[in-house]
């Protein structure tokens, strides 16, 4: 795939996430993408994607800001820096309660692309800084 269609895909992936556009985020990803979640485990398949979008979007209301995009030369390899800027609305399983905290906090991205779609997504954030964030009594 050219540099500057993975580029042109990586762009549309990140303004869906921004605008809510769930269904425009699926549509980038490959039938049997693999996700690595952040300091969890691996999904396979848009219907786990799916899935994780909607538990997000329950327990969290996030944008990203300054974001910057890096394609390998053969545009198969990605990867994604950004800033998240979020408030956390539910409370998520094994983390703090949830009052509608907000934070920012760095994070990034390494993607794998093949035939025009993504098809790995591995998110990498610190979350004793998010959670030092949404509730600083829990790490003393």
């Amino acid at each position: 795939m050219p540099r500057a269609a993975t580029l042109a895909l990586l762009e549309r992936y990140y303004a869906a996430f921004n605008a809510g556009d769930w269904q425009g985020m699926l549509d980038c990803l490959s039938d049997d993408v693999a996700h690595d979640i952040n300091q969890g485990g691996r999904q396979s398949g848009k219907d786990q994607f799916a899935a994780f979008l909607a538990h997000m979007e329950r327990c969290y209301e996030e944008r990203l800001e300054d974001i910057v995009l890096m394609v390998s030369e053969d545009g198969t390899h990605a990867a994604a820096e950004f800033v998240v800027h979020g408030a956390y609305l539910e409370t998520d399983e094994g983390l703090p309660e949830a009052e509608g905290q907000t934070y920012v906090l760095p994070a990034g991205a390494f993607l794998s692309i093949a035939e025009g779609r993504i098809t790995r997504l591995t998110m990498y954030y610190n979350l004793v800084d998010w959670t030092r964030q949404v509730d600083p009594a829990a790490l003393a």
